[in-house]
């Protein structure tokens, strides 16, 4: 019984969380509550965006959020999971430092910075490679576009580049949590490095897809980096190199442009759009986790049966 205040206090600490994202959705809805009612569920699946005739579609949006953010989770996931077992598992120790101080330095860095380093080294980069394909493959629709530059592979990589440091330290860090009685009885059974290194890997896989998860939110949320490189065109193409919109991006553009009531709340509602995705897929983050975890709980002798297979 004496330590129920202090349940009591670390509780409500605790419901702050659940009320503060109760309140953001309930203070999104009522401010976009006028394209709500106009729009309906209409507003999620249309391509129009003409603020001048008042129809409001945030499809193109939604498209190039999930699009940009996809292909950065493609690009970056392997890329963060090496660096994370080179650090862990195989870096010198006179170097692991001094890399480990980079990875935290490369989070830190802001996106606006990204964004510069993307419009005067990417971008160009970008162009190039556009211009120097050959005319039968820039038929082909993935890669068919104006050699401009921008578009969803220079947002594409971006993203990548930002969220390598996000996913590789958490990555990192659950490797290092593997206990090491894991590598040795791998070792022990004959198994060879990168064996020992996959039964590491088979492990921490829940963690491990926590970090790329993680990785993923940060891509949906991005702005201004994004913004400046992506193109800023509302239309749905599967295109590489066609400019594009995200949510972020077009609530940050136009938001001190809405002209009227209707066209904010449009905006608004992107937002909670946005808020709704971001909230689905953490969601479905947590389930896959949570159902990872069940497993690896329900059947122990799965990381045995790996490295006894593996030698």
């Amino acid at each position: 019984m004496r330590d129920l205040p202090f349940r009591i206090i670390v509780g409500a600490f605790g419901c702050v969380l659940a009320l503060l994202v109760l309140a953001i959705g309930v203070e999104l809805t009522r401010q976009s509550w006028l394209s709500i009612q106009k729009f309906g569920f209409h507003f999620w699946t249309t391509d129009t965006w003409d603020p001048v005739a008042g129809q409001f579609g945030a499809l193109p949006f939604i498209w190039g959020t999930l699009y940009s953010s996809l292909l950065a989770l493609a690009i970056a996931a392997p890329v963060a999971l090496g660096i994370a077992i080179f650090v862990s598992e195989l870096c010198p120790a006179w170097l692991q430092t001094p890399l480990v101080f980079l990875t935290e330095l490369l989070a830190a860095i802001p996106s606006i910075v990204y964004g510069l380093w993307g419009i005067f080294v990417l971008v160009p980069a970008i162009r190039a490679l556009e211009i120097w394909m050959p005319e039968p493959l820039r038929a082909i629709p993935l890669l068919s576009g104006p050699p401009l530059g921008v578009g969803m592979l220079a947002a594409g990589v971006i993203l990548a580049v930002m969220i390598v440091p996000f996913t590789s330290a958490v990555a990192r860090e659950v490797l290092q949590t593997v206990p090491a009685a894991q590598r040795e009885g791998a070792y022990a059974l004959g198994a060879t490095r990168f064996e020992a290194i996959r039964a590491a890997l088979f492990y921490a896989r829940t963690g491990i897809i926590g970090s790329i998860m993680l990785g993923f939110g940060r891509a949906l949320g991005e702005t201004m980096a994004v913004t400046m490189v992506i193109g800023n065109n509302p239309q749905v193409s599967a295109s590489l190199f066609a400019p594009q919109y995200t949510m972020a991006a077009v609530v940050a553009n136009e938001f001190t442009e809405a002209s009227d009531e209707l066209y904010l709340h449009a905006l608004v509602e992107i937002g909670l759009v946005l808020f709704v995705i971001t909230l689905v897929v953490n969601a479905g983050s947590r389930l896959l986790i949570w159902g990872l975890g069940r497993s690896g709980r329900t059947r122990p002798s799965r990381v045995a049966d790996v490295e006894a297979s593996a030698a």
